[in-house]
């Protein structure tokens, strides 16, 4: 994870392309989520999808990951492996999604509502929403990551909510993980921090809690939950730095 790259124009349009794909597999698994599907179907479906676009899941066999998406039920943050766990009626499901396609890739999630979900967890889901946009309104060149940071925490504290702090965004590119780190909370040691720059793509992904910040590690190595067991949402877009507004490149026009 040790570089920190600006994209050339040929770049940036293969970043469009995995962004672009990566965005309409949660659409197409956005149409399939529902009480009583496996996890393991939802990520067979989306392996299946991504290979039939000539592309690879990012995240299969990364640091030894086994499956080719995360889900992430309820109290589950991040990392979830898919299984034969069956979704049930007011759950909430975050799906990551990563596609490589034309040697980059594509990083985005999404937390969606199944059947009868408490307005409680409702709220959480749209305010985890909200945050990636109050982010990204400092997405700009000239402003530094800390600003993003910063935005975003303190959206999600003004509603009450925890931020989870061992997990961060992070660059993207020709590498699923680059520099900078990009925390969903503000880091005082961290100085002024990186200055964004026109053709850096950064994934911004809040991870946000209806209890506290604290997290753990299940036995499987790889899901994080919540140390309280209360519902996580996650909300997450590959976003390129312009000489103007900041572009989302992982979004369709049925999800955004």
């Amino acid at each position: 994870m040790g570089i920190m790259t600006i994209k050339s124009a040929a770049e940036i349009e293969r970043m469009k392309a995995a962004g672009r794909l990566t965005a309409q597999t949660l659409d197409m698994l956005a149409r399939l989520i529902r009480e009583g599907i496996t996890t393991q179907a939802l990520n067979d479906a989306a392996d299946a999808f991504i290979r039939s676009h000539g592309a690879t899941p990012s995240f299969l066999g990364y640091d030894s990951y086994p499956k080719s998406i995360c889900v992430s039920v309820n109290s589950e943050v991040v990392h979830g492996i898919p299984g034969k766990r069956r979704i049930k009626d007011g759950d909430i499901v975050s799906v990551d999604v990563g596609a490589y396609l034309g040697g980059c890739h594509g990083d985005a999630a999404r937390t969606f509502l199944v059947g009868n979900v408490t307005d409680e967890v409702k709220r959480l889901v749209e305010v985890t929403r909200e945050c990636f946009y109050k982010g990204i309104a400092f997405a700009k060149k000239g402003y530094r990551v800390s600003d993003i940071s910063l935005s975003i925490q303190r959206h999600a504290e003004a509603n009450g909510y925890g931020v989870v702090r061992e997990l961060t965004g992070h660059g993207i590119g020709k590498n699923m993980h680059e520099l900078p780190n990009v925390p969903n909370f503000h880091v005082p040691s961290a100085g002024k921090g990186v200055r964004l720059a026109p053709g850096m793509t950064l994934a911004i992904e809040p991870m946000i809690n209806l209890g506290g910040k604290e997290v753990f590690v299940r036995d499987d190595k790889w899901t994080v939950e919540t140390r309280d067991f209360k519902p996580s949402a996650h909300y997450e877009n590959t976003v390129l730095i312009t000489e103007g507004e900041p572009l989302i490149l992982t979004v369709t026009t049925e999800v955004s």
